[in-house]
């Protein structure tokens, strides 16, 4: 599905997403099945039901998942590789708003998709990934002069989305990371994905307020918020779901 375009110019500004415009395809993982999760055995591997049989999952998410990996959740899975320690590799989890995307390792390649097609506010002639900064590594530069730290928040509380769901010292530097280009001359923009349908987004400041403080801190020294919803239709395809606007401090 194409972008409309707000305005025409030279410069390619002005684009606005389509609804439901597709990110990315779930079943490029291969065949997917649907489980039953029982128990997270530690971060990253977890024991889930398929057929009756109780097997192993790989979990990409470190976080703590707490209000989704339930004994019970119905779960979205994808056949791993006999050489692999674990038989299957953990996709989404289906919750009270659809399925929940929870597999970390694709969330560059939807953010990736998202802003070569518009979603800040303009489409970019260049993307870098994972371009060296100061001690970090940022997520994307675009056309060389503007920095973008991408972070997904899945944690739905009543209907704000929230980052992070454990303390994070890795999302504390990148903040740093980016008020530190602003100062070299740089753009820049701390990227959130909501993965909730939820009505706006807010730095967890219960959970860590180091980063909640930081975070605004950022806003304040030029660095940019934006975001947006992603979620996942009935033939498990990613796809856009809105803008999600900073809730009031």
């Amino acid at each position: 599905m194409s972008l409309k375009r707000k305005v025409s110019d030279k410069a390619h500004m002005g684009f606005i997403f389509v609804r439901n415009m597709e990110l990315f395809d779930l079943n490029s993982f291969g065949n997917l099945t649907t489980g039953v999760f029982l128990e997270r055995k530690n971060r990253f591997v977890g024991t889930v039901k398929v057929n009756n049989k109780i097997i192993t999952c790989h979990i990409s998410d470190t976080g703590r998942l707490k209000e989704i990996l339930n004994n019970g959740r119905k779960v979205l899975l994808a056949k791993n590789k006999e050489s692999l320690k674990t038989d299957f590799k953990l996709v989404a989890a289906y919750m009270e708003d659809g399925w929940v995307l929870i597999n970390t390792s694709v969330h560059s390649k939807i953010a990736y998709n998202a802003i070569k097609n518009g979603v800040l506010g303009f489409t970019p002639k260049i993307i870098k990934k994972e371009v060296p900064f100061g001690k970090s590594r940022i997520d994307f530069l675009v056309d060389n002069n503007h920095f973008i730290e991408l972070k997904g928040s899945n944690l739905l509380i009543k209907d704000k989305c929230l980052f992070p769901d454990a303390p994070t010292e890795r999302g504390k530097k990148h903040i740093l990371e980016l008020i530190s280009s602003v100062k070299e001359g740089f753009k820049a923009t701390i990227l959130i994905m909501g993965l909730r349908n939820c009505r706006c987004f807010s730095p967890n400041k219960k959970l860590d307020p180091e980063f909640h403080n930081l975070f605004f801190k950022g806003l304040e020294s030029g660095v940019k918020f934006k975001g947006f919803k992603i979620s996942i239709n009935s033939n498990f395809k990613v796809i856009y779901s809105g803008e999600m606007k900073l809730c009031d401090r």
